[in-house]
């Protein structure tokens, strides 16, 4: 269905009108802060897949992660196989990015906030049976970690469920493009990631295909007195 004939429906059938960007942004924001305070942090397990067709590399790295409340992330690596190179070269050097950017000063930079991004509203689509609010996002900054393209935000639960499109800096001169989704699943009352897919046109390189895939999460959440500790268990 098209992205604004939902709006029409909508219309059509006497329903409230659409909120503005600004709107969406604010309950997004509210939402999220509501959930960041239930949650005390979380354990997962990601599996990492590297393949170039061109040069015939290939490589999988799966990954222990731990975020703590601050939502400071670190790593184990708990197997690897493939190409050495792609794998101390460039897996763990996502790794690397991944925690440098979850840490208290450099977090704060990379949210998708009013602060980091401008919003326009383009329309309405359902995602997984979900109607969701589509909204173009531009970075205010060239910052590596910031995302020029669209998301996609759940119209009951307010929270992120998709993002498209490409890093605001490119990565390297080496690099032609890099298109990037990243989809996020629902597990208990938190939205977690799911699935990270990114492909990139390199100059010499050609098409590079990297994949993440989520999964195995226990999310440590407070109790009723603020206390953290209660585990619950999410198998995607």
């Amino acid at each position: 269905m098209a992205l604004n004939s939902l709006f029409l429906m909508a219309m059509m059938q006497g329903a409230p009108p659409p909120l503005t960007a600004t709107e969406i942004v604010e309950r997004m924001l509210r939402a999220d802060t509501e959930r960041l305070t239930a949650l005390c942090g979380y354990t997962g397990m990601r599996r990492y897949r590297f393949e170039n067709k061109r040069f015939n590399k290939r490589a999988e790295m799966v990954v222990r992660v731990a975020c703590d409340r601050t939502g400071a992330k670190t790593f184990e690596v708990i197997s690897e196989s493939g190409s050495g190179f792609v794998r101390n070269r460039i897996i763990r050097k996502m790794i690397e990015a991944e925690r440098e950017a979850s840490q208290k000063g450099e977090r704060e930079q990379t949210r998708i906030t009013p602060a980091n991004y401008d919003f326009r509203l383009v329309g309405m689509d359902v995602s997984d049976g979900r109607e969701s609010y589509v909204l173009e996002i531009n970075p205010k900054t060239r910052n590596k970690f910031l995302i020029r393209g669209r998301i996609w935000v759940d119209a009951e639960e307010f929270a992120i469920t998709r993002i498209e499109g490409q890093p605001a800096e490119n990565p390297s001169f080496w690099v032609r493009s890099v298109k990037v989704v990243h989809r996020y699943e629902r597990a208990g009352r938190f939205w977690l990631p799911a699935m990270n897919e990114s492909r990139a046109q390199a100059r010499i390189f050609g098409v590079t295909d990297v994949a993440i895939e989520y999964y195995d999460y226990v999310i440590s959440i407070r109790d009723v007195e603020a206390r953290c500790g209660r585990a619950e268990e999410w198998s995607q």
